[in-house]
């Protein structure tokens, strides 16, 4: 009995190593989801855990890592590499899978969005990890100290926190779980009659704190993440600019570009979005990722969201862009990538879609709630420049809005300027451009242009506004048909709206009708457009609550962040403008001294400022001294000047002659000398040197 109680306590470290590794490995949940995880990191490391405790003889120990090791890898080729196997054994494109494993998944993970899609190629080094973490610390456990067996899984707990950090009741369940399996390692000890690392006690009193800290303190998501800097590689491949197409498309109404099943009710479709205007192009986004399981709307979204599908089939673009809509969910039937912050779509490599079934989330907002509504000026994109504004253009910006602040009853009052004095184009010698020089001639003089000019003069005047806006390039839907065609073409703006995102409007008035009913943005849209009033009773709506209303009067209860701000820069001002001008005081203070304590003064300065400039300085050091070491580090010009001051100290120290003006003034003359030979270094010498503060804290010892 006291046997099989010796085996038991003996496997309970191993089993908590193990167990470390596992949490460690199901930390990346938020990249690829809890579910998809379980069986390919718990079924290897379950692996491993048997083989350690199998092999426990002194004979095979020594095998016992290899052996492990190999054990879960093959866990790792039945459980997340079957496909590539024949019945089950391995072949040479599960080896290559497994090599791309270590060498590409960590990445193509980070170039995903979250949660990815659980596919070998994406998910795998998620277990090679977790067994790695299970082999290496059920082995440091043997042959150490126990704390040093859970080092191999803390090192994937770090890497998984620098993919997603974990917060809130998530964090704590992890911590947690990890706490119970830190407890099995260090209370248990390693081997028999061996006290405990730490008492049974003190593990409760962890996992206590680990709740009491997830209920009392507040944690937000981490803002950095390795994704920030990953991002699908694009094939460098030249792509015309959707907004170029228009007059052509228009020119041949007749030809299919794509169908759609199932979308009642939606009034246009996306296909790529231009945020970017320097004066003469418009620039798509260029952040894409691969298009995980799932996209959730981004942050901006705070109003209730309703999940919609559509079948698209018989896609002919003319290029790698798909019809989306501005918030997509998900794709079945093909693989794109993604603009998370544009809910763009395309085929990457240069390819061309097929068949595929998208699904968007449509924002739910009542009729009469957006009159009046705050926009979103950290919308991405939305405030974005504009190049060099044409004369006029600004004070036409001005008179569309009636003068009012920016808001979506302004943006609405843009759109209708637009809509009454100028015209749609038609028939043949349609009008093309859309840089400064077209958009100054549509707005000045023609007042008449298609969808192009439309909506690329709508977001220029915008954003002279302070409205957030950028332009869209896609298709209105049909009415009475699921074919859209080239006739069907439409270039339109997207104003950011706060709570809702970006919401589509139509300076042309020729959207599809039928989107006009219900709970969505074009029903809510309308009610809008018909509480605007007439233009010369243009106001500005009132100020929400906690808004404020730019003067720095803001609501009561919010957070002064303007004053905070200003202490915070007065603090740093001080502390970086602070030095040199303590340095300049020390320095006057020196030379005001009477008789010989003026020249004692400019030595102190010299020394001082050499210190500046990194020379060695040490107590008991006398001014020739002091130019040996500087030699250096200056010309020998400057070494003159310090063995001249050498002289002068020495005389007024000890000729035993009384104070002389003229000695103080040579003293100081030899320092503006050494100063000057010192600014010879070069700027970054001397910047570096004037704002050190060490010279100013500590004396020389």
């Amino acid at each position: 009995m006291s046997t099989a109680r010796g085996d038991r306590a003996a496997i309970t470290p191993a089993a908590g190593v193990v167990l470390a590794a596992v949490v460690a490995g199901l930390l990346f949940a938020p990249v690829f989801g809890l579910s998809a995880l379980l069986v390919p990191v718990g079924v290897p490391a379950a692996v491993v855990l048997v083989v350690v405790a199998v092999m426990r003889t002194p004979g095979s120990l020594a095998w016992r890592p290899l052996v492990a090791l190999v054990a879960g890898l093959l866990a790792v080729v039945e459980t997340t590499l079957w496909p590539t196997t024949v019945g089950g054994v391995p072949t040479g494109e599960t080896l290559r899978a497994l090599a791309d494993g270590v060498s590409q998944s960590w990445q193509l993970a980070l170039r995903s969005t979250w949660p990815a899609r659980p596919e070998p190629a994406v998910l795998l080094f998620v277990p090679l990890l977790t067994v790695l973490a299970a082999v290496l610390g059920t082995e440091l456990l043997r042959l150490t100290r126990p704390l040093a067996a859970l080092v191999p899984s803390l090192a994937v707990v770090v890497l998984s926190q620098f993919y997603a950090a974990a917060f809130g009741w998530g964090a704590v369940g992890a911590a947690l779980a990890y706490a119970v399996a830190a407890g099995a390692v260090l209370a248990t000890g390693r081997g028999q009659g061996r006290r405990p690392v730490f008492p049974s006690a003190a593990v409760a009193l962890a996992a206590a704190a680990v709740v009491v800290a997830g209920v009392a303190v507040p944690s937000p998501p981490a803002k950095y993440s390795l994704k920030d800097e990953q991002l699908a590689p694009l094939t460098q491949v030249q792509i015309a600019n959707p907004l170029d197409d228009i007059a052509y498309r228009l020119a041949h109404p007749g030809t299919s570009v794509f169908r759609v099943d199932g979308a009642a009710g939606v009034d246009r479709w996306a296909v790529a979005v231009l945020d970017e205007f320097d004066g003469v192009n418009w620039s798509p986004g260029a952040r894409y990722r691969t298009l995980g399981s799932e996209l959730r709307p981004g942050p901006a979204v705070t109003v209730p969201v309703e999940a919609r599908t559509a079948r698209i089939s018989a896609v002919d673009l003319g290029g790698p862009w798909l019809p989306s809509q501005t918030w997509p969910a998900g794709v079945s039937g093909a693989e794109p990538l993604v603009e998370e912050q544009q809910g763009t779509l395309l085929v990457p490599d240069g390819g061309r879609a097929g068949d595929y079934t998208l699904t968007w989330w449509a924002p739910q907002i009542p009729a009469g709630s957006l009159y009046g509504a705050a926009i979103d000026p950290d919308a991405p994109g939305g405030l974005s420049g504009v190049g060099t504004v044409p004369p006029g253009i600004t004070e036409l910006a001005e008179r569309a809005v009636n003068g009012t602040r920016p808001t979506f009853q302004a943006a609405l009052a843009l759109e209708r300027f637009f809509r009454e004095n100028y015209r749609l184009a038609s028939g043949q010698n349609l009008p093309t451009g859309h840089s400064w020089p077209q958009l100054a001639e549509f707005l000045l003089t023609a007042k008449r242009g298609t969808s192009e000019q439309f909506a690329a003069a709508y977001v220029a005047l915008a954003r002279v506004r302070g409205i957030p806006a950028r332009l869209v390039v896609g298709f209105r839907a049909p009415t009475g048909t699921t074919v859209v065609s080239n006739g069907d073409v439409l270039a339109w703006p997207e104003v950011a709206v706060e709570g809702v995102g970006w919401v589509p409007l139509d300076p042309t008035g020729t959207a599809a009708p039928g989107a006009a009913a219900g709970a969505g943005l074009a029903a809510a849209t309308a009610g809008a457009r018909a509480q605007l009033p007439a233009s010369q009773d243009l106001l500005d709506p009132p100020v929400a609550a906690g808004e404020g209303t730019g003067d720095g009067s803001g609501g009561t209860g919010r957070f002064p962040w303007a004053v905070t701000g200003a202490v915070l820069l007065a603090v740093v001002l001080l502390g970086v403008f602070g030095v040199p001008l303590a340095k300049g005081v020390r320095a006057w203070r020196r030379r005001r001294r009477g008789g010989s304590g003026a020249v004692i003064g400019a030595w102190e300065e010299v020394r001082d400022r050499l210190r500046g400039h990194g020379v060695p300085v040490t107590a008991g050091m006398t001014v020739r001294d002091l130019a040996t070491a500087a030699a250096r580090f200056v010309d020998q010009s400057t070494v003159e000047e310090l063995r001249s001051l050498g002289r002068t100290v020495d005389v007024a120290l000890w000729s035993g002659a009384g104070p002389d003006e003229g000695r103080a003034a040579q003293a100081w003359t030899a320092v503006r000398r050494v100063r000057r030979g010192l600014a010879r270094r070069g700027v970054r010498a001397r910047l570096r040197a004037a704002f050190e503060p060490w010279t100013l804290l500590r004396r020389v010892t």
